[in-house]
């Protein structure tokens, strides 16, 4: 196996800072530059950890893969038309949120982060009664440009009441335009033509969610917690 550079902090640069991101030149041997755009601080990109620390660490935030279960309509896959500003257009999403500094220390901080959020987002409040497991501890999104990293973390909420869904609680940039509440054949036809119900192309996020729940392996994972 060829060995992997080693990226020491003395040799990375800060080529931009900013209050919601910064670029850093990671010089992994004299001469050769390569760039990381990234939402954390110098002490803790993820290219200068050690392997303990990369296999131990949490990620930046967290993607729900909601699944609401009624004996009325079956099982649905809630997906969200959010506003992504680096497209310009509203996506077909799943709901997903920042892991907030104050609970990075919980020991359920992936599991409370996804609760918050799908409250936040959806309006839905996730019971006791209710399934919160994880999917995957961590992905990362784009490593070829980026360390950003999500876990991603299954809810399947049982309720015969809609009426609870609601997008309100958008915060900051946060923008919504509607929601889907997708069958298995629903989500399966989106799969298929690899664009939304508007023509819209869709996140590696959301196709993920997709395959997921078509697969039914949230019904195998949900029954092993």
């Amino acid at each position: 196996m060829t060995d992997k550079p080693e990226i020491k902090k003395e040799n990375v640069e800060t080529l931009l800072e900013t209050r919601f991101i910064k670029v850093f030149d990671l010089q992994y041997a004299p001469g050769k530059h390569y760039y990381d755009a990234t939402r954390r601080e110098l002490e803790d990109i993820i290219a200068i950890k050690p392997d303990n620390e990369f296999k131990s660490m949490l990620p930046d935030a967290v993607t729900c893969f909601l699944i609401l279960c009624s004996e009325k309509n079956g099982p649905r896959l809630y997906m969200q038309y959010e506003y992504r500003y680096p497209t310009g257009q509203f996506l077909l999403s799943p709901p997903a949120g920042l892991i907030d500094p104050e609970d990075r220390e919980r020991p359920d901080a992936l599991r409370f982060t996804a609760v918050r959020e799908i409250f936040e987002e959806t309006g839905v409040t996730v019971k006791d009664t209710d399934s919160v497991f994880e999917v995957s501890p961590m992905v990362f999104s784009s490593p070829g440009f980026t360390d950003e990293c999500n876990a991603l973390i299954c809810a399947v909420v049982y309720s015969e009441d809609e009426k609870e869904l609601s997008q309100k609680g958008a915060q900051g940039s946060e923008r919504f335009e509607g929601y889907e509440l997708l069958s298995v054949d629903d989500a399966r036809r989106v799969l298929s033509e690899g664009r939304d119900a508007n023509g819209n192309f869709y996140s590696v996020y959301t196709w993920a969610a997709l395959i997921y729940f078509v697969s039914g392996m949230w019904k195998e994972d949900e029954q092993k917690r």
